[in-house]
């Protein structure tokens, strides 16, 4: 008679269902701190080339520390959401640009937020997050042919009346800007963040940026 192992023996006795959640464990025990370390990473590099590529456009910027960040009283992030690192800008409508990174189990998703100074918006209730919505011919696939913005009445007007605009939003030099805008009102911190999918702005579309931020300044 050949002799039983005694690992195989107890492995016989214990149900697979029982083992899974055990080895699922171990697995995200290891795997967690490599993708924290890999996204800390991404996040620094963009963080870097976007500060180089605005140096690199002509704007006076300038990197921000990260325990900074709070002493300015930038708006805290939501859940989920992760200041990779914030820039400084002189002399225009925006004061900061931040970069957000949004992760999931598919990965991290990276985002601009062109900040400005809005302090007449502190404690208001009635502030409207602003969207820009593309139209496109033929609807699905097809390129970006007009925009039109929707929500706060007031800021929406504005910019739907900005021709100007709308041309260097739909055809800025060397590519238009990829996805949406989304502007958001924090009553709370004194903000408004202009949030974009992450892309290096051209400067024609960081002009556009910063017309959109002189437009929020003038209805508060």
């Amino acid at each position: 008679m050949l002799p039983v192992c005694a690992h195989c023996y107890i492995i016989g006795t214990v149900d697979i269902g029982e083992l899974i959640p055990i080895i699922l464990a171990i697995l995200t025990a290891v795997a967690l701190p490599i993708a924290l370390s890999l996204r800390k990473k991404g996040g620094r590099k963009k963080a870097e080339e976007l500060h180089q590529h605005l140096l690199g456009i002509g704007l006076k910027v300038s990197p921000i520390e990260k325990e900074s960040e709070e002493e300015i009283g930038l708006p805290k992030h939501s859940w989920g959401d992760k200041s990779e690192g914030a820039i400084s800008v002189e002399g225009r409508k925006i004061d900061y640009i931040r970069i957000i990174g949004v992760s999931s189990q598919y990965g991290t998703n990276y985002y601009i937020e062109y900040l400005l100074k809005t302090p007449g918006i502190a404690g208001r209730e009635d502030m409207k997050k602003t969207s820009m919505v593309k139209k496109k011919s033929p609807p699905l696939w097809g390129k970006a042919v007009d925009i039109e913005w929707k929500g706060n009445p007031s800021l929406s007007q504005r910019l739907n009346f900005d021709y100007q605009l709308k041309y260097r939003l739909l055809n800025a030099y060397p590519k238009p800007l990829k996805g949406g805008i989304s502007i958001h009102p924090e009553p709370r911190y004194g903000y408004t963040r202009i949030r974009t999918s992450y892309q290096l702005p051209s400067p024609d579309l960081f002009e556009a940026m910063d017309t959109i931020a002189k437009h929020v300044k003038v209805g508060v």
